[in-house]
């Protein structure tokens, strides 16, 4: 799997659209994901709008439960990497981030339409 660091500063206003969720590994039980140490895989879905382009949703797997984050609040992501996966003939990126932490001084944007 190739890993491709991604510079955060240059993906505009970072925005929580899902708060954080328990990633779940086994439909059936709903046994949560764990890292390679045994701790929680959590995903946060974060929107990502550059430059008046159109609003890209991504989700972002962390260890941890990220505290403190709410939808609609803008975010810092921090160490974020892409992965490029393929299983048969499907194929696609995922992300995953060392920590996701709410900015202080941004609120939750309320109502219709979500803006970013």
């Amino acid at each position: 799997m190739q890993s491709i660091p991604v510079d955060t500063s240059r993906l505009g206003v970072l925005r929580c659209a899902i708060a954080p969720e328990a990633k779940i590994s086994n439909p059936e039980t709903q046994e949560v994901k764990r890292d390679r140490d045994g701790n929680p895989v959590f995903t946060v879905a974060v929107t990502v709008r550059q430059d008046r382009r159109r609003i890209s949703v991504i989700e972002i797997a962390v260890t941890g439960e990220p505290k403190g984050i709410e939808e609609g609040q803008i975010v810092k992501v921090t160490g974020l990497t892409a992965f490029m996966w393929a299983m048969g003939d499907r194929h696609g990126v995922s992300f995953r981030a060392d920590a996701i932490t709410p900015v202080h001084g941004s609120t939750p944007a309320h109502g219709k339409g979500g803006a970013a």
